[in-house]
């Protein structure tokens, strides 16, 4: 057989034996609404560990990091590596603030429906929707794109197998199956990341010899002193740390864990697991460059130099598999809990089962444009980088309403407006030149951390302005806890199996 026939069974074989992992733990037990969606109180430290790092772990790992590495070194390694795991810890806090404020919350939206009101609900929702869908459609390209380079497989027929297999479980099981092929894949990760990093090391002759000549030819590229390096990798700090809190998948497992202490340690325990992994994935790029390859297809081009045995090529196959389905069954569960509660509204006499198959089609009807996106292999990085310039915007305000209670929902809209404008003043254009003349126009660095600056500075000035005037209104936590109720009580109280 040939390595393209062989890559094609291998990647119905990985996909399939998920997919009935997942479909094996969706039988178990009966499925609510309230289960597809959050899966409350459910889960201890070690699954809620598992499937933080493994959700967040999707096969962008292997094309980001090692281009990273391979263009801004060491120090963009540093710096994504932090941008990715800083949420993580935030969420160790911000998490048990907002399961305080909200036991029976389900998402982010959720809360700034009945913090803020409608306005900044929409814009919240927009900006949530947009980023989980060119997430989900980069993780699906990536994957399309990794088995194409390796084995020749045509995109649209790996993407079509992928998300037909997540498909499989996701609308079945939901948040619960979700998180248990999580930690499967976990288990599937964790070793073939650090295999492949040691089998390059090792096939270059040590790590000496494989990056002399990055020594000699790049020496900027390993150190920390590297100036151009740590503007990158800062603004990767300032764009993924934005972008990650409106990630409704954490949002998801911050309620899934049983208790406040398993969120603290679940998602600190994440933090600590995410950085080593990062830097291994971003130091591929550096050892890429021994043979002067870069790119974000670094690490692929490296496996394909070193002229590696078959075998190998299977075992990164697996990998990259593993990790894309990680990812895309936690986002497409995401993006459908994400309207739970627009349903709920829309339909209020909707028994619960009605609203879960409506949640399940909406899980199909959402992944099938992905297929056709990841088909024609885009490079969606501009996509994602403008998502994060609009998280940036909304970062400060979302956040201060969890505990600041003379923050206004008009407050939060047209500071996170206004925010969203200033960044996209100096936001570079598709081809990252600028589109305007103002002084450093295209300024990646600028335009994210401008977002923040802009949307604090008007939100606490605005607020100053209120109480000195006399016209703060103190909002009521109580009411979040009053009005927020779980899914299945009282009206949506019909249980249905899976």
């Amino acid at each position: 057989m040939t390595l393209g026939a062989i890559a094609l069974v291998v990647t119905v074989l990985t996909v399939g034996t998920f997919s009935l992992v997942g479909l094996w733990q969706a039988s178990r037990r009966p499925i609510t609404l309230e289960d597809y969606m959050v899966s409350r109180n459910h889960v201890g430290t070690g699954v809620a560990l598992a499937t933080i790092v493994a959700s967040a772990m999707g096969a962008w790992i292997l094309f980001s990091p090692p281009e990273v590495g391979a263009s801004s070194g060491v120090a963009g390694i540093v710096g994504y590596c932090i941008g990715q795991a800083v949420p993580s810890a935030l969420f160790a806090f911000v998490g048990t603030r907002i399961r305080f404020l909200m036991p029976q919350g389900h998402s982010l939206n959720e809360y700034v429906l009945h913090r803020f009101g409608n306005a900044m609900y929409g814009l919240t929702l927009g900006i949530i929707v947009f980023y989980m869908f060119v997430y989900l459609t980069a993780e699906l390209t990536a994957i399309a794109k990794a088995v194409e380079l390796m084995a020749g497989i045509p995109l649209g027929l790996t993407a079509f197998l992928v998300i037909a297999a997540v498909f499989a479980y996701t609308t079945v099981g939901g948040l619960g199956t979700t998180m248990f092929t999580d930690a499967v894949q976990f288990a599937v990760i964790v070793p073939l990341l650090l295999f492949s990093f040691g089998i390059a090391v090792f096939a270059l002759g040590g790590w000496g010899n494989a990056i002399a000549p990055v020594a000699q030819t790049a020496p900027e590229l390993l150190t920390l002193a590297n100036g151009p390096g740590i503007k990158f990798g800062a603004t990767l700090v300032v764009a993924v740390i934005a972008a990650e809190m409106f990630n409704q998948a954490n949002w998801q497992r911050v309620y899934a864990c049983k208790n406040n202490l398993v969120v603290r340690r679940s998602f600190l325990g994440s933090f600590v697991f995410i950085l080593p992994m990062l830097f291994i994935s971003g130091l591929l790029g550096i050892l890429a460059m021994h043979f002067g390859l870069s790119g974000d297809r670094a690490f692929f081009l490296l496996i394909q130099a070193l002229a590696l045995p078959s075998w190998v090529t299977i075992a990164v196959l697996i990998l990259v598999l593993a990790l894309v389905m990680s990812s895309l069954d936690t986002l497409l569960n995401g993006i459908a809990s994400v309207f739970t509660t627009d349903l709920i509204r829309l339909f209020p006499t909707m028994q619960s089962a009605g609203i879960l198959k409506a949640s399940r089609i909406l899980t199909v009807a959402i992944g099938v444009p992905t297929v056709l996106i990841a088909a024609q292999g885009y490079n969606v990085l501009y996509l994602f980088l403008l998502a994060d310039l609009v998280c940036a915007g909304a970062l400060f305000p979302v956040l201060l309403g969890l505990y600041s209670r003379r923050l206004t929902g008009s407050i939060a809209f047209w500071s996170t407006l206004l925010g969203i404008c200033a960044g996209a003043l100096f936001f570079p254009r598709p081809d990252f030149s600028p589109w305007n003349s103002l002084p450093l126009s295209g300024d990646l660095l600028l335009s994210f951390v401008l977002p923040i600056i802009v949307s604090s500075l008007v939100s606490m000035i605005w607020m100053r302005v209120n109480a000195q005037r006399g016209q703060t209104v103190a909002f009521d936590f109580k009411s979040l806890n009053d009005n927020i109720r779980a899914y299945d009580e009282p009206a949506l109280s019909t249980k249905v199996s899976c």
